[in-house]
């Protein structure tokens, strides 16, 4: 039988929060009665349970952060390193115009 509060399922896993063992007629021995308070036990494991489900969640995240920051600086050095090349074109081209202005009003 797997339901909460059992020996196969405790409340909690804390023995200083689970019940006495003692044997009962209605529930297995070990499990933590009714009268035993575990709210906080629950609330904790459940917040801790779910934390652990974000963590994945949480690396991934980050991952896809870091890799759109890399491809954002990838694309910078692509734009800087092509417009250092239309520069450089840019200046040849002038210097060609210059000397052909220069052979024109020579001859």
């Amino acid at each position: 039988m797997n339901t909460p509060g059992t020996i196969d399922r405790p409340l909690t896993h804390d023995p200083q929060k689970q019940a006495p063992m003692m044997p009962s007629t209605h529930e297995p021995a070990g499990s933590a009665t009714e009268d035993f308070t575990t709210s906080g036990a629950n609330d904790s494991r459940q917040n801790r349970t779910r934390e652990m489900q974000l963590i994945p969640e949480a690396l991934a995240r980050a991952q896809m952060h870091e890799r759109l920051q890399e491809a954002q600086r990838e694309r910078q050095a692509v734009g800087l390193v092509t417009a250092r090349r239309m520069q450089r074109r840019a200046e040849r081209a002038s210097r060609r115009a210059r000397r052909a202005l220069a052979l024109a009003v020579m001859q």
